[in-house]
């Protein structure tokens, strides 16, 4: 008599929801949607909304036994994951996003190879697509080594152990071994707790068969945002673990620290100075150069509107990234 394969284990998917009236009922959809033959539920954490977001939670709720709701009065993103977490039933966690644009095979790839590496958490790429040619920049910028470093869920490449995964599946074990995500951290939570994951034994594993559509921001003060916020909060993860920092941290900020001595000695040789100070003029030049160049490259296969723009998305992406690491406050965290 030939042994029984056993059934699926069950998935709980877990989302932090604020203001996300444009992307939820599709997001909604698409996890809902999942081609898994076994037990799934989805449950969203709703933060203060100001937009229509929570009428169409309840409505998609009504519809569907399967999707929960529970609240999330500080809207804070890690306070959501684990109000979600808290709230939900299976064994197999997935975080995701309420704007994340998921594949149908998303949970059946991520339980396979959880299963088959038998990792703590698995994840894939961010994905990330535009439509304008200023968002169709940023996303190649998002996906090149100039852009964002090496990290393989930007940028791609063999599956393997890593040190962090974009949003990803776990093991509840894990979750709960490691007390949930810091929800002190309002940004850097994912790569924090795969950090502590990794201290107490466990494994993160990327695989590029996992890839989550993004949508990159659409303007320059929306991008200059997101990435002074990356580079605060990064400063943070850094005062936690020093042991952390490596020279792909800090690449940004000592471009940006570079760009701006290099101008302020050109700038005081032209203002009588002594002359010699004029060479902190190759510190700006050759930056715009990397940008323009590396940008190019970069974008050889989007056309020349998107090419045009990756300059500027390339040094917004890094001098915010840097600048906010470089003025980090020390109670960013409590602020």
């Amino acid at each position: 008599m030939s042994e029984q394969t056993p059934p699926p284990p069950g998935v709980s998917i877990v989302v932090p929801v604020l203001d996300e009236e444009r992307h939820l009922e599709d997001a909604v959809a698409r996890l809902l949607g999942q081609r898994y033959d076994g037990p799934l539920e989805v449950v969203l954490a709703l933060g203060p909304s100001t937009d229509g977001t929570d009428g169409i939670a309840a409505r998609l709720a009504a519809a569907d036994p399967r999707l929960r709701l529970v609240p999330n009065p500080t809207g804070r993103t890690p306070a959501g994951l684990n109000a979600a977490i808290a709230a939900s039933t299976y064994d197999i966690v997935v975080r995701c996003d309420g704007h994340a644009l998921v594949p149908d095979d998303y949970v059946a790839i991520a339980v396979e190879v959880l299963q088959r590496t038998g990792a703590d958490n698995v994840g894939g790429m961010m994905a990330a697509e535009g439509t304008t040619p200023f968002e169709r920049a940023v996303a190649a910028a998002m996906t090149s080594r100039l852009g964002v470093g090496s990290a393989s869920f930007h940028t791609g490449g063999q599956e393997g152990e890593a040190l962090t995964v974009y949003l990803g599946a776990f093991r509840r074990s894990a979750i709960d071994r490691v007390g949930g995500y810091d929800e002190t951290m309002v940004r850097a939570q994912d790569w924090e707790m795969n950090h502590r994951i990794r201290e107490s034994g466990g494994l993160v594993w990327f695989t590029p068969g996992m890839q989550v559509t993004y949508r990159p921001r659409s303007t320059v003060k929306a991008l200059a945002r997101q990435y002074l916020e990356y580079g605060r909060w990064r400063r943070e993860v850094v005062r936690r673990y020093p042991d952390t920092l490596s020279m792909r941290y800090l690449a940004a900020p000592v471009a940006v620290a570079g760009v701006a001595v290099g101008t302020v000695a050109g700038v005081a040789a032209a203002a009588g100075a002594p002359s010699w100070l004029a060479l902190g003029w190759l510190a700006p030049a050759g930056y715009a150069a990397l940008v323009t160049v590396g940008g190019a490259a970069a974008a050889r296969h989007e056309g020349v509107a998107v090419a045009a723009r990756m300059p500027l998305v390339l040094a917004t992406m890094h001098g915010s990234w840097g600048f906010g690491f470089l003025t980090s406050p020390r109670d960013v965290a409590s602020s």
